[in-house]
C-alpha cells in the first residue's frame, strides 16, 4: 500500500493495514483529544493558504485543552521554526493574528538552511520547558530524510513535547511520524450574527497514515473553546480558499 493510496472505507480495513503493533478491525478511529500519545505529527499542506500552520496550532490547543483538564493550564512557552523556504512560502508569525492565549509564549526561530531548522527543531524537543514545537518546512529537502524523521520522533517521545511538523508544498516522502496529514482549507460556515464577519477557521484533513487510528477524512472546525471534527463529505481540495486559515491571519508577508 503506497503512501498514496485513498481510504475510501475505513471501517473495511483488515489487519495490517493501519502501522502499529496489535492493530486490528477494532482500531479506534482518530477525533479531536485522543492523540495525547502522538508526539509527532507531519501535516502536509499548500503554502498559500496557511492551513498547515493553523490545523498545526488548531491540534496543538486541542491537546493542550486536554491536558489543563487533568494536569491544570501549560504556561510554557512554544517553539515555532522555519527555514529560509518556508518563510519565503508562507511568512513570518504574526503575533496578532494568533490565539490570544499563544500571543506572549512563541518563541520564533528563522533557520537559512533545512539544517539549521532540523537542529533547532531537534534541540527544542530536548527542552521540557516548551509546550510544543510547531516546523515549517518548505518542499522536500534532501537533510529530511528518513534518519532525521525518525530523530525528531525519537526526541520528541523521550522528553514528551509534541512536534508538529508543516511540509509546505511537498509530496509524501518516507517519514517517521506518528500520524501524517493531508490538509487543505475549507469554507468556513456563515457566522449567526454578522454575515460579513470571518468565520470559524475550517480545515479538510485527511490522516493518510496513523500508527494507531485507521486512516479517513474530515472537515475540522476550531470552535475556539475545542476543535470539532465531522465526515468529510469529499476528497480534500485544494483550492484557493482562505476562511480555513483566517486570511492568513497567522503569518504576515
Amino acid at each position: 500500500m503506497t503512501e498514496n493510496a485513498t481510504i475510501r472505507d475505513p471501517v473495511a480495513l483488515t489487519p495490517g493495514l493501519v502501522r502499529g503493533i496489535g492493530a486490528t478491525a477494532r482500531t479506534p478511529h482518530w477525533q479531536p483529544g485522543l492523540a495525547l500519545d502522538c508526539f509527532h505529527a507531519e501535516l502536509f499542506a499548500p503554502a498559500r493558504d496557511a492551513s498547515g500552520a493553523g490545523m498545526a496550532l488548531a491540534l496543538a490547543r486541542d491537546a493542550l485543552r486536554i491536558q489543563k483538564s487533568t494536569q491544570g493550564p501549560d504556561r510554557r512557552p512554544f517553539l515555532w521554526v522555519q527555514d529560509k523556504a518556508a518563510l519565503r512560502l508562507s511568512g513570518r508569525p504574526y503575533l496578532p493574528g494568533l490565539p490570544a492565549d499563544l500571543r506572549h509564549r512563541l518563541i520564533h526561530v528563522a533557520a537559512t538552511t533545512p539544517e539549521d531548522a532540523l537542529f533547532s527543531l531537534e534541540e527544542g524537543l530536548r527542552c521540557r520547558d516548551l509546550a510544543f514545537v510547531i516546523g515549517e518546512l518548505g518542499g522536500n529537502p534532501r537533510a529530511l530524510d528518513f534518519t532525521a524523521s525518525r530523530r525528531l520522533s525519537l526526541a520528541a517521545e523521550k522528553h514528551g513535547v509534541p512536534l508538529w511538523l508543516v511540509r509546505l508544498d511537498a509530496r509524501r516522502d518516507l517519514g517517521a511520524a506518528r500520524m501524517r496529514w493531508d490538509v487543505a482549507s475549507a469554507p468556513s460556515s456563515r457566522p449567526r450574527w454578522n454575515e460579513h464577519a470571518p468565520g470559524r477557521p475550517t480545515w479538510r484533513a485527511d490522516l493518510f497514515r496513523a500508527h494507531t487510528f485507521h486512516p479517513g477524512q474530515w472537515t475540522l472546525r476550531d470552535d475556539d473553546a475545542f476543535l470539532v471534527a465531522e465526515p468529510a463529505t469529499s476528497a480534500p481540495d485544494h483550492g484557493d480558499l482562505v476562511h480555513g486559515s483566517g486570511d492568513r491571519s497567522l503569518a504576515a508577508g
